[in-house]
């Protein structure tokens, strides 16, 4: 049976810890962003900067308990909102079986000739229907 979240295991780095030997708060958000990378291509197959059409029109993050070097991590990732062209995507960080941190993104379907949001059609809301909830 599949998951409905993606997930992405880690090894942090000793270059990611910080004076109180823990990772860095602003570790985790670019953490977050390599999880989001599946739902990237959803909207973008390869991944082409040049054809980019999402854009972040938001981002929260709450910090739960210290995430240490030394132990893997896993960033688990939803989809938690559709809209019609914008949607959430709901991350958190595991470590040792313990939530460390739990962010909320929101991005949009967006074109950037025109510097506007597009609808997200229905194949893609279908794809990331299939990827809702914890």
């Amino acid at each position: 049976m599949s998951t409905p979240f993606f997930s992405l295991a880690l090894q942090p780095r000793f270059n990611e810890t910080d004076g109180l030997g823990h990772i860095n708060n602003t570790v985790i958000p670019i953490w977050f962003e390599a999880g989001r990378e599946p739902v990237f291509e959803i909207f973008n197959p390869g991944l082409n900067i040049d054809k980019w059409n999402l854009i972040v029109a938001g981002f929260t993050i709450a910090f739960s308990a210290p995430t240490y070097y030394g132990s893997p991590v896993e960033i688990r990732s939803w989809i938690s909102r559709v809209g019609n062209s914008s949607f959430e995507i709901t991350q958190q960080c595991w470590q040792q079986g313990k939530k460390t941190a739990e962010a909320q993104t929101t991005l949009v379907h967006y074109d950037y000739a025109t510097e506007k949001s597009v609808r997200i059609n229905d194949d893609i809301r279908q794809r990331l229907s299939e990827h809702g909830g914890a």
